[in-house]
């Protein structure tokens, strides 16, 4: 199944890692040092130039085609989305 985590982009459920709210998961030290050294690397995605309300870490087969969207999705919001994905299986 596919996800859509805002604007027009849709990933493999398969493919997600974590999804996580950006307001709280970045009062951490550890999460803002993984955030500034996935941007480093060009590995991170921003739907919008607005403040984003979550962030999905997506892993594919090659560790070198991880990504971080940022989106103004709500976390709570791309869960429900993704539960309703399970019900329809």
């Amino acid at each position: 199944m596919f996800l859509h985590i805002g604007d027009d982009l849709v990933v493999r459920e398969k493919d997600i890692i974590g999804i996580f709210d950006f307001e709280t998961a970045t009062l951490s030290k550890h999460t803002k040092k993984y955030l500034q050294d996935k941007e480093k690397k060009h590995m991170t995605l921003a739907i919008s130039e607005q403040l984003p309300k979550a962030f999905v870490v997506i892993q594919r087969k090659k560790v070198s085609d991880s990504k971080v969207f940022f989106t103004l999705v709500s976390s709570l919001t791309l869960k429900k989305r993704a539960e309703n994905n399970r019900l329809t299986e």
